[in-house]
């Protein structure tokens, strides 16, 4: 795909509460028309982790992004870094030592350029070609023990540590939000997805499913199904956007 040819996205966004959980403290945001996607995962265990996840997604959903990539990428981050603020200035007025936090990957398309930010444990993947990839880094303990030579991947899943993030919007007072960036291919699929759903369903059993010729929506609900079948300890959202080539811009 060359710098000429536009992008046409589909997409679809689906969140459930699961089998355990009362609350859904997940959020997710679908602006296909914008080109952004997020999904935020409001902190297990939390005070007020709904609250955490619904002002990242509000936020982001009522942004008006600029033209030019650089800006965007720009706003972004600085809207973050403001939630980051507005949630540790909350959970200090409220008192007793409480975090209002949540993880939170945002996916943003430009021509053909694909823009990652995120902080915590939730995820974007791309299958291409038959494959799958994931194209984040999880901030949680184990992934840094996993990069130390700590730990073997195959053990980290059933580590105790495997749940505890090291990074998340509203958990520190100063937020580092990683960055990434990848070239879009036509038919490539992007999915992001809270830790609920890779608690329940391996990549090899994600990828099978990306594999198959559906629409957005489908994906997501099959994802979805699959992660209740397991039992979805937890809240379980998806979003799964399709690149597809578009008509040539004018030049």
């Amino acid at each position: 795909m060359n710098g000429t040819t536009a992008v046409y996205w589909e997409s679809t966004a689906l969140s459930n509460v699961g089998k355990v959980r009362k609350l859904n403290e997940d959020a997710c945001l679908d602006r296909v028309e914008s080109g952004l996607w997020v999904v935020a995962d409001g902190m297990g265990g939390h005070s007020s982790g709904d609250l955490a996840s619904g002002m990242i997604v509000e936020r982001m959903q009522q942004l008006n992004l600029p033209e030019t990539l650089s800006k965007k990428v720009d706003l972004l981050e600085e809207t973050l870094l403001d939630i980051n603020q507005q949630l540790l200035a909350e959970a200090l007025r409220r008192g007793g030592n409480i975090t209002i936090g949540a993880t939170v990957v945002v996916m943003l398309s430009h021509a053909t350029h694909l823009l990652l930010l995120w902080a915590g444990d939730s995820r974007a993947y791309r299958f291409r070609d038959g494959e799958l990839t994931q194209l984040t880094q999880d901030h949680t303990q184990v992934e840094e023990l996993v990069a130390e030579g700590l730990l073997l991947r195959e053990d980290a899943e059933n580590h105790p540590a495997s749940n505890v993030v090291t990074r998340a919007v509203g958990a520190m007072e100063e937020l580092y939000v990683d960055m990434d960036d990848t070239r879009v291919e036509p038919g490539d699929l992007y999915l992001l997805c809270s830790d609920g759903l890779n608690k329940e369903v391996q990549d090899r059993e994600i990828g099978e499913i990306l594999a198959m010729q559906l629409l957005p929506g489908d994906y997501c609900q099959r994802l979805i199904d699959l992660a209740l079948e397991r039992g979805a300890r937890d809240n379980v959202t998806v979003v799964v956007a399709r690149a597809d080539a578009g008509q040539p811009e004018r030049i």
